[in-house]
């Protein structure tokens, strides 16, 4: 996996989409920092590889919420404990609604 700067990417995109197509991943940076990650695809696995890449990204983001409720103690709750969790938002959005704070 390579590394590009945008600019890079700017002045020198036929080399970038050359290793693009020769099935290599680039990672684009702005600022020294990653971007964007640019894969190749085609027309027949692109719904498939979408999918992919979103069920991995919804992964990484399911662990760490429940990385925080552990540091939280939230993962100790109790049903009735959660319930009136809930309960109570749902009563503030109702009243922010009606325009009650």
């Amino acid at each position: 996996m390579d590394f590009v700067t945008v600019r890079e990417l700017r002045a020198e995109s036929g080399k970038v989409w050359e290793k693009i197509e020769a099935g290599e991943e680039m990672i684009i940076t702005r600022n020294g920092k990653p971007f964007a990650l640019l894969v190749g695809t085609d027309s027949a696995s692109l719904e498939d590889n979408l999918l992919a890449l979103r069920r991995a990204k919804f992964s990484r983001l399911l662990a760490e919420q429940h990385k925080r409720a552990v540091e939280l103690g939230l993962d100790k709750m109790a049903m009735e404990e959660i319930d009136a969790e809930i309960d109570a938002v749902r009563k503030e959005r109702r009243d922010r609604a009606a325009g009650r704070r």
